[in-house]
């Protein structure tokens, strides 16, 4: 098992809009899809800052969630156009975390 922390930076004024989206539209899609969300914050003190946490059983869940959620035209070409909108993918950065023996998130 492992997690996966993604921090997004939004573009400027875009966070509210972001969070939403997320809550509104990716998140209910992806889990319609099989992926766990742990959960997902915002910067208490940074206004562009949106982070979320995704847990895996193993990569090849991993790999398989992947192509079921980023290969629909459903990603492609409804949602996915719209993500550029508000957030600066050049900050986008992704963590891969594994769970030590006592963490309470497994």
């Amino acid at each position: 098992m492992f997690f996966e922390l993604r921090q997004y930076r939004t573009k400027p004024g875009q966070r509210e809009r972001w969070v939403r989206f997320m809550e509104d539209v990716i998140i209910p899609f992806q889990v319609s899809k099989g992926m766990v969300v742990v959960g997902s914050f915002t910067g208490e003190q940074e206004d562009d800052l949106y982070v979320w946490i995704r847990r895996f059983d193993s990569e090849e869940q991993r790999e398989q969630l992947y192509r079921a959620v980023y290969e629909t035209d459903q990603w492609k070409d409804v949602i996915a156009p719209q993500v550029g909108e508000m957030l600066d993918r050049e900050r986008t950065v992704v963590t891969r975390l594994m769970p030590t023996p006592r963490s309470v998130i497994r």
